[in-house]
């Protein structure tokens, strides 16, 4: 058990702000110091209410703590960063780690120089989903991912690429490591200023190909990825946590039969599909993070989701856009 805890602090407490704040309250390595929102009757309230200090602006909190989560507005992330690094605080930015690719790899670099461990929000890498994947080879070949929410404000500066589908695609270059290829995407903005459903088919060097929705104007809420690879199908609903696989079993290999494949030609042996279900043990995801995020810095280990991480995801979110631009929705 450890006994030095991580001074931290919350820059932006609206919706997703105000959960990180909570959620440090409860993590063991954490010791949150305080809170910081340009509206600052909000900011006030969440104070009160975890006793912590609401502090009068960035650099006054700044100056308290050892890391900081910056949970505002897209468009905040990269003065905010910019404001923790000459502070020597190391950051945790959600996704997307900033407003655009250019500028995260900025952050990036300058983390870097300074010395400091830079974090990234990309929450899905801790789903129970992903978690129950631990120790498989992962190795698709094709794979289909659908993200939809019903429309909110609250996202709503952002195409819905970078609010949305970019947990996709941040796993999904978690687990191909090649190269981009080729990629083509469409997209219509129904009810705000940008996309509010694209979709992208990313053809990548080796022959792996992605097909990715994400929407924020569906009547029912999906997050939900199929992996097909030369020996398995897995299937992943973020939104249950659940895992569920199919695949080719091994000579002799025993388990719950899912399908057996009968004799295709005489003499050659039927061979058995197998279906597993995987669970990883329960946890809040957003915890999970933050406690790993807190425990690279108090350790000096790398962190769970890199800014490199940050900047490729972004990087692809932006050609997503581009690629629907040049389209002329």
């Amino acid at each position: 058990m450890m006994s030095h805890k991580c001074k931290v602090g919350v820059l932006g407490v609206g919706h997703l702000g105000s959960i990180h704040a909570k959620l440090l309250k409860e993590v063991e390595v954490a010791d949150l110091i305080g809170v910081f929102d340009t509206d600052g009757a909000r900011a006030k309230v969440l104070s009160e209410e975890l006793a912590v200090r609401a502090f009068p602006s960035p650099e006054a909190l700044l100056r308290e703590v050892n890391a900081v989560v910056i949970a505002a507005s897209t468009k905040a992330h990269y003065d905010l960063a910019l404001q923790a690094i000459e502070a020597g605080v190391h950051p945790f930015i959600e996704k997307p780690l900033a407003d655009t690719a250019a500028r995260a790899r900025d952050v990036v670099q300058r983390c870097e120089k300074a010395g400091l461990k830079l974090g990234v929000g990309h929450i899905e890498r801790f789903n129970r989903a992903v978690r129950a994947l631990e120790g498989m080879i992962i190795a698709p070949r094709f794979i289909e991912a659908h993200r939809l929410a019903a429309f909110t404000l609250r996202g709503a500066d952002v195409a819905v690429i970078h609010d949305l589908m970019i947990h996709d695609l941040d796993l999904i270059l978690h687990w191909v490591k090649a190269p981009v290829k080729r990629l083509d995407a469409s997209g219509v903005a129904v009810i705000s200023d940008t996309p509010d459903i694209a979709n992208a088919r990313i053809a990548f060097e080796n022959g792996c190909v992605a097909n990715v929705t994400a929407s924020r104007i569906s009547r029912h809420k999906m997050r939900k990825m199929r992996l097909f690879q030369n020996d398995a199908y897995l299937s992943l609903d973020f939104s249950e946590g659940k895992t569920e696989i199919y695949r080719l079993a091994e000579p002799g290999e025993g388990g719950h039969l899912a399908l057996e494949l009968g004799q295709i030609e005489k003499g050659k042996q039927p061979r058995k599909i197998l279906y597993q279900q995987p669970v990883a043990p329960e946890a809040n995801a957003l915890k999970m993070e933050l406690e790993l995020y807190l425990q690279a810095i108090l350790e000096d280990k790398p962190v769970p989701v890199s800014g490199e991480d940050g900047v490729r995801a972004l990087e692809l979110a932006e050609e997503v856009l581009r690629q629907i631009e040049l389209a002329g929705w």
